[in-house]
């Protein structure tokens, strides 16, 4: 998993987790649904892009260097 595919995930969970909050706070229902939806399909992906990095013969960030 590259840096820049964690710097993506973290930046869409910390997008969803705001979304949610301002959804609790405001009443908006939808707002929060969406911000957990974020927040989970950024997680998963995270988890995938984990899971694909410690299969062998993964793309482990360094391009050539094997």
């Amino acid at each position: 998993m590259s840096i820049f595919d964690k710097a993506k995930n973290k930046a869409e969970e910390l997008l969803g987790r705001a979304e949610e909050l301002y959804g609790q706070s405001h009443g908006d229902a939808a707002a929060t649904v969406a911000g957990e939806a974020h927040v989970m399909e950024a997680e998963a992906e995270e988890e995938s892009l984990e899971r694909d990095a410690d299969r062998p013969g993964g793309d482990d960030g360094l391009a050539g260097a094997r």
